[in-house]
C-alpha cells in the first residue's frame, strides 16, 4: 500500500472514531437529561401511566350527648366505583346503572367517557342499590366499603351536631367545630393497573394513623326531644316563622338543649336549604324587647336608685319625650317598681332608667354580656350590637329602658337571666363536656367558667323574687307557671323593624319569654323566642306555654325537687294536660310516666310488684294506672317509647 492509501486510511478512521465519539456524547447528554435531570418528573409520568390514588373517608369520632347516648356514629356502607377504559358498551351501561340507582344517565354516561381510569359512580348507597348493581354483573363496575355517618336522633338536637360531608369532614355545628378532633388520617390508596385501565394491585402504605377522638356533649337528648316537640308544635299553632327554645343550667353555663324550628335531618341534609341549617339560638340576632326590663331592674337594685316597694307614675300610660310620645298597653297611674315589671310597663321602665342613668345602664348592660360574644364552643356566634351612649340620642336612651335600640342574640339573653338565676355571674357557656380516646380515656375536659361578676346574691336574690309575680296571676305571664315549682321569668314582645320602611312594623313581632326555675333555688334556665306569630303575638301568650312544658319535663327528669310553699298554681284550663308526680304511696301503684326501665324496675322491686316491660326508652303507658291499690299477684305493665 502506497504511503499516500495509508494517510487516507487513518483519516477515515481518525474522522469515524470523531463521529462515534460525537454520537457517544449526545447520547451521554441525552441520558444524564432524561436521568439526572428530568428523572423524577418523567418517573412520575410513567407511574401515572400505570398507578392511581384512591383515597378512603375513614370514621369520624362518635358524638355522645351527657348521658352517654349516641348522637352521631359512623357506619360502614357501599360505593360504587367504576374503570372507564375498560368499559366497551358505555351507554348501554349508564342506562342500566341509571335505572338500577335511579340517578340521571347523563350524569353516569359522563363519568363512563371520561378519560380517567378510575371514576366514582355513586358513593354511600344502601344495601338494595348494592344489590341491584351486582346482579347487573357489569364489566369495569366493583364496590368497596366506606364511612357514612348517621344521626340516630335525625331533626333533634340537629342544629346543635351539625353535620359532616360525602368526605366526611365536618361543614357545621359541633361537626365542624372539633373536626380536627373527630376526623380520622385519611387512608390513601395505591392503584396500579394495566394499559387499559384494569386493576392489578391494590397497596396499601403503612403509615403511623390518627385515631379519631370521641365528644360527649352538655346536652341531653331526652330533654332536647321535650323541647323541639313542645317548640315544633306552638310554632305550628302560632303561625310563626321560626322558632327556639333554650335550656341550660345556671350554675355552670351547660346547654342541656337548643330546639330550633324550621327543623332539618342531617342523614339527609342535602334535601334542605341552608337557612333551615342555621342555629338561630346562635347566629342570629333580635331586639330583646321587655325582657331588658329584667336587667334594667337588676341594675337599679344593684345601685340603691330603686326599692321593690319605690313608686313611680306611670303618666296614665302616656309620656312625652321631646316630641315623641311613649305608650303603656294600659292607662296605669302609680305603680310599684315590681308592679312594673310584673305588668311590663315601658313607661315604668323608663322612669327607673332615669333614676339610674343611660351611663350607669349602658355599663351594667356590658356586664351582663350584651355587645360582644359569649365565647361558646360553636360556629358563626353574633355579637349583636350595644352602641355607645354618646352615639345614642335622648330618645334611643329611654327607649333602651324596655328593650328597643339593642340587638342581642338569644344565647346572649339567656346567659344574662343564667346570671341572675346563678347569684350574679355571667358563664362561659359551652356545649363539650369531654374529649375521649378510643378506648374511653379523657384526653381533655371542659369546665365552667365565670367571664365576670356582674351583680350581688342579694340584687339577684330580690329580682328573682320580683320576676315571680310575672308568672302569677296578675302578672303578663301566668301561662309560664309550673304547678309544684316556683317559677320566675319575664316576658317580651318585640316589634321588628321594617327593611324597607326604616321604621318598627306594626304587624311582625318576636315574641320572648325568658325565665328560671326553681326561682328560691334555680336548677335550669329556659329562653323561648317565636318569630313573627300570628294573632295574639305575645310573649306570655305564645312563647310562655313553652317555657311552662318544657320546664315541668326537665325539672322532674331531674329530679328536682319540688318548692316547699305553694304560692300560685297553674290556670285551671291546663291543669289537665300537667300532672305532678306524686311520692310514692305504700300499697299503691306509683307512677313511673318519664322514667327509664332501669328506675321503674327498682322502684317496682321496693313495692313488691312484678313489672311486664314492653319496648324500650322512657315510660309512656302504665296499666293499672297511677294510685291503683296493689293486688297481690297483680302485675305492672309499662310501655317503653324512645324519645327519638
Amino acid at each position: 500500500m502506497k504511503i499516500k492509501d495509508k494517510k487516507w486510511v487513518r483519516i477515515r478512521i481518525y474522522v469515524t472514531g470523531a463521529c462515534f465519539f460525537l454520537v457517544l456524547c449526545v447520547i451521554f447528554l441525552r441520558a444524564y437529561q432524561l436521568q439526572i435531570l428530568e428523572g423524577s418528573r418523567l418517573s412520575s409520568l410513567a407511574q401515572e401511566g400505570y398507578t392511581g390514588k384512591s383515597v378512603m373517608t375513614p370514621p369520624r369520632g362518635t358524638i355522645f350527648d351527657r348521658n352517654g347516648k349516641e348522637l352521631a356514629i359512623s357506619v360502614d356502607v357501599g360505593s360504587i366505583y367504576g374503570y372507564p377504559k375498560t368499559i366497551r358498551d358505555k351507554t348501554g351501561t349508564a342506562t342500566l346503572i341509571a335505572k338500577a340507582l335511579r340517578i340521571n344517565k347523563r350524569d353516569v354516561l359522563e363519568k363512563l367517557r371520561s378519560s380517567r381510569s378510575f371514576v366514582w359512580i355513586k358513593r354511600k348507597v344502601t344495601p338494595e342499590e348494592i344489590k341491584r348493581v351486582r346482579d347487573l354483573n357489569l364489566a369495569g363496575i366493583d364496590f368497596t366499603k366506606e364511612s357514612r355517618r348517621y344521626y340516630s336522633c335525625m331533626e333533634t338536637g340537629a342544629h346543635v351536631i351539625g353535620f359532616a360531608s360525602q368526605d366526611n369532614r365536618g361543614l357545621e355545628g359541633i361537626e365542624l367545630e372539633y373536626n380536627s378532633y373527630l376526623e380520622g388520617q385519611e387512608i390513601s390508596l395505591t392503584r396500579i393497573h394495566d394499559a387499559l385501565g384494569r386493576p392489578l394491585l391494590f397497596d396499601r402504605p403503612k403509615q403511623e394513623r390518627h385515631d379519631p377522638f370521641d365528644l360527649m356533649l352538655t346536652i341531653d337528648k331526652e330533654i332536647s326531644y321535650e323541647a323541639r316537640k313542645a317548640l315544633k308544635k306552638a310554632v305550628e299553632e302560632s303561625g310563626a316563622g321560626s322558632g327556639l327554645c333554650i335550656v341550660l343550667r345556671p350554675q355552670t353555663g351547660e346547654i342541656l338543649a337548643m330546639a330550633v324550628v324550621p327543623e332539618f335531618n342531617p342523614n339527609i341534609f342535602w334535601r334542605f336549604k341552608p337557612h333551615e341549617w342555621r342555629n338561630r339560638a346562635v347566629t342570629d340576632c333580635f331586639e330583646p324587647g321587655s325582657t331588658l326590663k329584667t336587667f334594667l331592674l337588676a341594675a337599679a337594685l344593684q345601685e340603691g336608685v330603686v326599692t321593690a316597694r319605690t313608686i313611680l307614675n306611670c303618666e296614665k300610660g302616656k309620656y312625652r319625650i321631646g316630641s315623641y310620645a311613649i305608650h303603656d298597653s294600659k292607662p296605669y297611674g302609680m305603680l310599684r317598681v315590681s308592679e312594673i315589671i310584673e305588668v311590663s310597663s315601658n313607661i315604668g321602665a323608663i322612669k327607673i332608667g332615669q333614676r339610674l342613668g343611660a351611663g350607669r345602664f349602658h355599663s351594667y348592660l356590658k356586664g351582663f354580656g350584651f355587645g360582644e360574644r359569649t365565647g361558646i364552643d360553636f360556629p358563626g356566634e353574633r355579637s349583636g350590637t350595644l352602641r355607645p351612649v354618646k352615639d345614642t340620642s335622648l330618645l334611643g336612651q329611654n327607649t333602651l329602658c324596655f328593650g328597643q335600640g339593642i340587638s342581642t342574640s338569644p344565647l346572649q339573653l339567656a346567659m344574662a337571666f343564667g346570671a341572675v338565676a346563678n347569684g350574679g355571674h355571667l358563664m362561659r357557656p359551652y356545649l363539650v363536656k369531654s374529649i375521649l380516646d378510643q378506648r374511653g380515656k379523657v384526653v381533655r375536659e371542659f369546665h365552667p367558667a365565670v367571664r365576670r361578676d356582674v351583680i350581688s346574691s342579694e340584687t339577684a336574690r330580690k329580682v328573682r323574687d320580683i320576676l315571680e309575680g310575672v308568672t302569677r296571676e296578675g302578672g303578663t305571664a301566668p301561662k309560664a307557671a309550673i304547678e309544684g315549682y316556683h317559677v320566675a321569668g319575664k316576658t317580651g314582645t318585640a316589634q321588628k323593624v321594617d327593611p324597607i320602611e326604616k321604621t318598627y312594623s306594626n304587624d311582625k313581632f318576636v315574641a320572648f319569654f325568658g325565665g328560671f326555675a326553681p326561682s328560691d333555688s334555680p336548677a335550669i334556665v329556659i329562653l323561648v323566642a317565636l318569630d313573627e306569630p300570628k294573632g295574639k303575638p305575645y310573649g306570655g301568650v305564645v312563647a310562655a306555654p313553652v317555657f311552662s312544658e318544657v320546664g315541668y319535663w326537665t325539672l322532674n327528669h331531674l329530679s328536682v325537687i319540688p318548692s316547699t310553699q305553694h304560692r300560685f298554681s297553674r290556670p285551671v284550663e291546663r291543669q289537665r294536660e300537667i300532672r305532678v308526680r306524686n311520692p310514692d304511696m305504700p300499697g299503691l301503684i306509683p307512677d313511673v310516666q318519664g322514667l327509664g326501665v332501669r328506675d321503674v324496675l327498682r322502684k317496682a322491686q321496693r313495692l313488691g310488684v312484678r313489672v311486664v316491660v314492653k319496648g324500650s326508652g322512657l315510660a309512656v303507658e302504665q296499666s293499672p294506672a297511677a294510685g291503683t291499690p296493689i293486688k297481690r299477684g297483680k302485675l305492672l305493665t309499662v310501655t317503653f317509647r324512645p324519645p327519638c
